[in-house]
């Protein structure tokens, strides 16, 4: 038998969760030495004038703020650098993050380019689709706040933006670009629409889902050295544990926030969920519904989502994953029918009956029952796919190898091409 790997990697940023915990942000800023930072959010966050309140409880500490105000919903490389451009001879101690992933990634990258300048962000990006330079050195302090309750980078040190030219997404990955601390307050999600609010918890589901079925860390070959073990390094018991409170938490909680956007208990769930999920796939990694979602967000041509106020088209994150989920865990569950059932049976699943043998399915409709009472995509149709756009499909996912590697079974262009036709209509 090869040698395998033996040790865990597992990292977290610290964090503060709670309502009102957004007030205390100036004194964390305070505390850890930092007199000037920029405030990196969105448009529809500085029209709801949740920046402002934020920008005035720092400065209360003594804290100079400048505001970066036009994060672009669903960010790129064009974007990222063009902000860097714009701010570039500003000189702060460090960043705040107020938005969804959206905005976090956007401050994570300007964070990299502005304290490393001189390299683009096609240098950073994870093979085959860029260079995958690692970081040079330390980067600032960046306080991650996130408004809705999904992506969970307030929680990873990667982030995912689209490149513009090839019309996909893809990330990078470095542990210097964890946030040095999360904030994380429920209070912040209350205005997220309906439409939004699923989206963001379909990222959840399937963050967990994916982690929690991903290939072991101990059924990869060993790595070389220290500096060899990625960021995802496989479903591990730590990751496990955190995985597996998300799914219970979407599985009881997620319709009730997405019908009522005042549901303090449901909110607050949501939040500790998305949170948790972070945790989770920030260790052990993603597979085929993040791999697949990447060419689903970027080579969309006229799909307006409700909800969401960007002025082009795009597929939101979590919509894009969770287009292909049902049919990739039907994929995978050869390889864990335990862990499958048991992601099942966390997001309310009755599995009195059911057998290993006989469970395949058991999953993929939880994963569409969850959808339809949230009124999600029915399939890829609904953005505007057709059969004619497999071949891109499958090509842009195949650039995705550092998800595809965590999947628990080899995957073929053939495998790709099966799981996106089987979901072209859910």
């Amino acid at each position: 038998m090869p040698d395998h790997e033996k040790i865990i990697g597992w990292q977290a940023p610290p964090l503060k969760f709670g309502i009102g915990a957004t007030r205390e942000i100036g004194y964390e800023l305070t505390r850890a030495g930092i007199r000037s930072v920029l405030l990196v959010t969105d448009p529809t966050l500085a029209a709801l004038g949740l920046p402002t309140q934020v920008a005035k409880s720092v400065e209360q500490e003594g804290i100079s703020v400048s505001v970066y105000d036009r994060s672009a919903v669903e960010p790129t490389d064009q974007s990222c650098e063009e902000a860097a451009r714009e701010l570039a001879r500003l000189e702060v101690d460090g960043y705040i993050a107020l938005g969804g992933g959206s905005s976090i990634d956007t401050a994570k990258t300007l964070n990299l380019l502005l304290s490393h300048p001189g390299r683009g962000v096609r240098d950073y990006f994870n093979a085959p689709v860029g260079a995958g330079a690692p970081i040079p050195g330390p980067l600032k302090p960046l306080v991650a706040v996130p408004t809705t309750a999904g992506s969970g980078s307030e929680c990873t040190a990667m982030v995912a933006l689209g490149v513009t030219d090839l019309r996909v997404k893809t990330g990078i990955s470095d542990i210097r670009l964890r946030p040095s601390l999360a904030v994380v307050d429920p209070a912040n999600t209350f205005t997220l629409p309906p439409a939004v609010t699923a989206s963001s918890g379909y990222d959840v589901l399937t963050h967990a889902c994916e982690s929690y079925t991903a290939r072991p860390y101990d059924r990869r070959p060993a790595y070389s050295s220290p500096a060899d073990r990625p960021l995802y390094v496989g479903a591990n018991p730590i990751s496990d544990i955190w995985a597996e409170q998300a799914l219970r938490l979407v599985g009881r909680y997620l319709t009730r926030a997405v019908l009522n956007p005042y549901d303090v208990e449901a909110r607050t769930a949501m939040s500790q969920a998305a949170c948790f999920a972070g945790m989770g796939f920030g260790n052990a990694g993603t597979h085929i519904p993040h791999a697949c979602a990447y060419p689903i967000a970027g080579l969309v041509r006229d799909y307006r989502p409700e909800g969401y106020p960007a002025g082009h088209a795009m597929v939101p994150h979590g919509s894009a994953v969770i287009a292909t989920a049902a049919a990739a865990f039907e994929f995978t569950y050869p390889t864990f029918p335990e862990r499958h059932l048991r992601a099942a049976e966390l997001l309310g699943a009755n599995l009195n009956g059911v057998s290993t043998a006989g469970g395949a399915d058991v999953l993929p409709a939880t994963l569409m029952s969850i959808v339809k009472d949230t009124a999600g995509p029915a399939g890829l149709a609904h953005f505007g796919y057709s059969r004619k756009d497999l071949p891109a499909l499958v090509d842009g996912a195949l650039k995705q190898q550092r998800l595809l590697v965590c999947c628990p079974r080899n995957v073929t262009p053939e495998d790709l091409k099966r799981i996106l036709t089987d979901s072209m209509t859910g």
